[in-house]
């Protein structure tokens, strides 16, 4: 179990470095404006995500008040705190300025009681052959986009991100 939890941390840091470091660069954001945007659908038209915090902490939050609701952080610096809340699951809080600017839940094992794609954006999100899932939607009034990400198989991994959206998203 503590192999799974440690490369679940790894995919989460990976996955957020990539994230934060794509969104930022003048190239990332040009190759986003020239896609098309998605059908909207039910969740994309309302303000903000049913699952807009975990746990209490919400994007905006001072580093020490989510660090006041999480408690000690089992790896910590300026940029970013690492929480392992159980055998199943972890989170990494991202900071910008001392502010939480990403939050990265990760959910390993049947134990772990993952969120439902229904309870993160009130819809359903349709499952690959393999069981995996994965889906985005952007709450641009709300200035953040929320990602859920399952693996397939029968012991799925499951992440579900929440991040704040770049000035070029808004």
């Amino acid at each position: 179990m503590a192999f799974r939890i440690l490369i679940g941390f790894i995919v989460v840091s990976v996955t957020l470095v990539a994230v934060l470091s794509g969104l930022s660069s003048p190239s990332a954001a040009a190759n986003r404006r020239s896609i098309s945007a998605p059908a909207p659908t039910p969740a994309a038209a309302a303000d903000k995500a049913l699952y807009s915090e975990y746990r209490g902490v919400t994007l905006g939050m001072s580093i020490d008040e989510a660090r006041a609701k999480l408690g000690k952080a089992k790896d910590s610096s300026d940029q970013q705190d690492y929480y392992m809340i159980s055998d199943g699951e972890t989170v990494q809080i991202v900071y910008e300025s001392k502010v939480v600017r990403g939050i990265s839940a990760t959910f390993v094992g049947a134990g772990a009681k993952a969120p439902t794609p229904m309870a993160v954006f009130g819809i359903d999100a349709e499952a690959k052959p393999d069981g995996s899932i994965n889906k985005m939607v952007r709450y641009p009034k709300a200035g953040y986009w929320v990602s859920y990400i399952r693996t397939g198989g029968d012991d799925p991994m499951v992440m579900i991100t929440i991040h704040k959206l770049q000035k070029g998203e808004i």
